[in-house]
């Protein structure tokens, strides 16, 4: 059978397209290490996310070598955790629900782009390879604050990349001669143990404590300090372990105000 040339050229014109296709989209899935959004997710009640494991404290969490999770909740108009950090050589899985309405989760400047509705959950992992920060837009008109509804992730370096958590919490004001307790909670949200200071400043009183935190595990720890030694006014007082600070103010006081008495007449 005779093919005229240009019959010839388009159909080589064809096969060329449909090589171009394959390829893309082989690229997109393959050499960027995106994989396309799960659908077996269990679904999720919005108005109960405070009770749900997965998504009552937003966060980041390892779950293997180089393998962590990210569970991302938006609302109008943010994302929860912001800013998402992540380490470099790492593949993230990213769950992603929704408070309130439909929201997207898009990344700036890639192809990871997703509808986040209520009531689901939208999966979906990435390869990220080297420290860069990407911005997270809204593409769906989620209300009249849409077009500020924005986030970050941030990959940083290996060395930079900690997934330590702080909290401290101590009393607003004491009687003079009463302990000041101080009540310190760290988790380690890495699978390694870590070994690191707990340091409580407060007035010219340094604590300290080392500990080891075991990986996924939380550490309750309390300072105590005597009031008289620091004496009647306000005293500021700060907790760090590692790069992380949390910090109070406490009032040490000869008597303190009984609010729930009546005055006498």
């Amino acid at each position: 059978m005779n093919i005229h040339a240009y019959e010839k050229l388009w159909l080589v014109a064809a096969m060329l397209l449909i090589v171009g296709f394959i390829a893309t989209i082989t690229y997109g899935s393959v050499a960027l290490g995106i994989t396309m959004v799960g659908d077996q997710q269990d679904t999720v009640e919005p108005t109960e996310l405070a009770d749900d494991d997965r998504f009552d404290d937003p966060r980041v969490e390892q779950v293997g070598e180089n393998e962590y999770e990210a569970y991302v909740v938006a609302q109008t108009f943010s994302f929860q955790p912001n800013p998402i950090e992540v380490p470099e050589d790492s593949d993230v899985t990213f769950y992603v629900t929704s408070r309130d309405v439909i929201h997207s989760f898009s990344l700036v400047g890639t192809n990871v782009n997703t509808m986040v509705i209520p009531g689901e959950v939208a999966e979906m992992t990435v390869e990220f390879d080297d420290p860069a920060e990407y911005g997270v837009v809204c593409n769906e008109y989620c209300g009249p604050g849409h077009h500020d509804m924005e986030g970050e992730v941030h990959v940083v370096s290996e060395d930079e990349f900690d997934l330590t958590e702080l909290e401290a919490d101590g009393p607003d004001e004491v009687e003079t001669g009463d302990e000041i307790s101080v009540d310190v909670t760290t988790e380690n949200r890495q699978l390694e143990a870590i070994e690191t200071t707990i340091t409580l400043e407060i007035g010219d009183e340094t604590l300290t404590e080392d500990v080891t935190i075991e990986g996924g595990e939380t550490l309750e720890t309390t300072f105590t300090v005597d009031s008289a030694t620091l004496g009647e006014g306000d005293h500021d007082w700060t907790v760090t372990v590692d790069d992380h600070t949390d910090s109070g103010t406490v009032t040490v006081a000869d008597d303190l105000e009984d609010d729930g008495g009546d005055d006498d007449e």
